[in-house]
């Protein structure tokens, strides 16, 4: 018996090397794609100067995974994506570098921006998405094909845009303080598109979308804050009529303030001023 027992189990063993050394032989070639990628003056462009330093990668090649496949969306000219990157660099890198140390935006920054070309119509509702925050790790940038470098009002709309998604991230590594959203409650509304900014501000927010709930609030204070110099800012708050609601808004930008230097330490002001005299540079 034995005996017997040790032969089957030889055979076995034997069966067992044969076979695997056969798969070994029949093994073809990886199918994955490893040849480096062609790359082009651009593609040099954005990774010495988003992927090496900050770890930031910024696509403006089509891919339909990366855009919501229900609108209809097509991809930027390449010549559009070179000055909408040096805006980025310029007016929100360059300056948060400047005020909160080297390692700011590498710590605390979105690790992908996707650029898209056309505008993003919202069904079922009159109005335009300009950008999207993802988890903290994508933002995307649309109607970057329609910006007029000339025109420092279009410049800052996408600056503008940033800058709000930029807030979102700020704020899911500090939270707002939560006595922000008591300041004035009773008037955020979904409904915040049948609202004019004039309007809104007439109710103690800076901007109709502000009106929408606590979060946006917060980050578009921060947003028209850092695409407008304190001058033009104070502008827009004195030009409010009702007394209370600029007292609302005051309000929420010493948050802001307060928000900032706890948190980072930066004085926001300062920060304000910094991307003020960077988008002036970038008009053509």
């Amino acid at each position: 018996m034995k005996k017997h027992i040790y032969i089957i189990l030889t055979y076995v063993a034997f069966a067992t090397m044969w076979t695997c050394s056969n798969n070994e032989d029949r093994v073809g070639e990886s199918q994955i794609d490893t040849t480096t990628p062609i790359l082009n003056e651009l593609d040099i462009y954005l990774r010495e100067n988003f992927v090496a330093p900050y770890n930031i990668e910024v696509q403006y090649k089509w891919n339909i995974n990366e855009t919501d496949i229900d609108r209809y969306l097509h991809p930027p000219y390449e010549s559009s994506v070179e000055p909408v990157a040096n805006a980025l660099i310029k007016a929100w890198i360059e300056p948060y570098t400047t005020v909160g140390g080297p390692d700011f935006i590498k710590k605390i920054a979105p690790r992908q921006f996707t650029f898209a070309g056309s505008f993003n119509y919202n069904p079922n509702s009159p109005t335009i998405t300009l950008g999207v925050a993802e988890a903290g790790a994508k933002i995307t940038l649309f109607n970057i094909d329609y910006l007029d470098f000339s025109d420092i009002n279009s410049i800052k709309e996408p600056l503008k845009t940033v800058q709000h998604e930029y807030g979102h991230i700020l704020n899911q590594n500090y939270p707002i303080d939560i006595m922000y959203g008591q300041i004035n409650p009773a008037d955020y509304t979904a409904q915040w598109f049948n609202r004019t900014d004039a309007q809104a501000r007439e109710l103690g927010y800076i901007t109709a979308y502000g009106s929408s709930q606590e979060s946006e609030d917060f980050v578009e204070m921060v947003s028209e804050m850092l695409t407008n110099s304190k001058e033009s800012f104070d502008a827009i708050v004195n030009g409010i009529s009702s007394a209370t609601a600029r007292s609302y808004i005051r309000q929420k930008e010493a948050f802001v303030v307060k928000y900032y230097l706890d948190n980072f330490g930066i004085d926001i002001y300062e920060l304000q001023a910094l991307i003020e005299a960077a988008t002036q540079q970038l008009v053509n």
